[in-house]
């Protein structure tokens, strides 16, 4: 009879001790602050200067994986949106080259520079996935792999003696590759994005969209966007992330109109109009890639790069991350556990 409420009272501790599995990011409350009018010039409007100079020197991170069935066009797109040959098939298809029998992982490091800033780009190609007849569970070696790199990460972080600025391998964006078939999305597609939407940022991309009609993307894109409603499939912008009203209101634009993009990726150019464009050639013109009324691999790469790269770095590491590192420090009552290399760094720290 005494055992009850001692059970009861680890129980409850043990319901303390479980973190929420996604928390929802705080937002900083406005400081309530009087605004002090100042006699002179202090120079506070210099820090965000200080921090651009601080940037610059370390530069950038960002690890894109892409994902979808071979002869989608993942190679190209990458390539087109990076404006650089950064994608493994860069250098032409080998003819001799064999469907993988399992999903291989490949990471490719590339630095890319444009109007002084750095950023390190990694691009991470899965060849293999959806590609064999039985597809069952393939996606494993994929979230496999977005874990190893969040575990990496942490290992790092919870050293005795941290590095100042430690390796980001984590995987910031997934595009993940929807086949053009103007029908439904495969079992494979959901399953996919069911077991991966809750540790990685996903962004879903419509490829070769040009094999498609105008009125069949536009049913197409709808279709999609219910199927992963109705499959209760997150993806990124998440809606339970939006920070303010500023913010809501352009995600939403962006998950009601433009998500999945529908996109055409090359890396040819042709001359239209006097003009050098990246295009694809067909028998009756060529279809501009970064024409908005030809496709909208334009509103992708802005949204990718131009618009939400920093946020979704952010996301992954205030969301994705931190739900792993607090399911893993919980299941390990505190710490990972020490390896012989972690012991031979903490008795030499001592």
């Amino acid at each position: 009879s005494c055992a009850g409420p001692v059970e009861s009272k680890t129980e409850a501790a043990m319901s303390e001790l479980v973190p929420e599995p996604r928390q929802k990011p705080v937002v900083p409350t406005k400081p309530m602050g009087i605004n002090t009018s100042l006699l002179g010039y202090i120079g506070i409007d210099t820090i965000i200067e200080q921090m651009r100079k601080k940037t610059m020197k370390t530069g950038f991170d960002f690890n894109i994986m892409v994902v979808g069935q071979s002869g989608l066009g993942k190679s190209t797109l990458v390539n087109t949106l990076f404006k650089s040959q950064v994608s493994r098939k860069s250098s032409g298809w080998n003819r001799e080259e064999k469907i993988p029998k399992t999903v291989e992982i490949k990471a490719i490091g590339h630095v890319i520079e444009e109007g002084g800033v750095k950023m390190k780009l990694t691009v991470i190609d899965t060849p293999g996935f959806g590609d064999q007849i039985n597809n069952e569970n393939c996606w494993e070696p994929i979230e496999k792999y977005i874990n190893e790199q969040y575990e990496k990460f942490l290992k790092e972080e919870v050293n005795i003696a941290r590095k100042k600025r430690i390796p980001d391998t984590r995987v910031h964006c997934c595009l993940y590759f929807i086949s053009p078939t103007g029908h439904s999305l495969r079992p494979l597609d959901l399953e996919f994005m069911k077991h991966l939407s809750k540790v990685v940022n996903i962004i879903p991309v419509i490829a070769k969209a040009d094999t498609m009609t105008l009125e069949e993307k536009t049913e197409f894109k709808q279709r999609v966007r219910k199927e992963l409603e109705v499959n209760g499939i997150e993806f990124y912008p998440q809606k339970e992330f939006d920070e303010d009203l500023e913010d809501k209101t352009e995600n939403d634009k962006i998950r009601q109109e433009s998500m999945p993009f529908a996109v055409v990726g090359s890396d040819k150019e042709y001359q239209v109009n006097g003009k050098r464009v990246l295009g694809r050639k067909t028998p009756w013109g060529i279809i501009e890639v970064e024409n908005l009324t030809h496709c909208e691999f334009a509103l992708l790469r802005d949204f990718v790069i131009r618009t939400h790269l920093q946020d979704l770095k952010e996301v992954t590491h205030n969301i994705h991350y931190e739900t792993y590192r607090a399911k893993r420090l919980n299941d390990n009552g505190g710490l990972p556990p020490m390896t012989v290399e972690t012991e031979e760094n903490h008795e030499s720290n001592l």
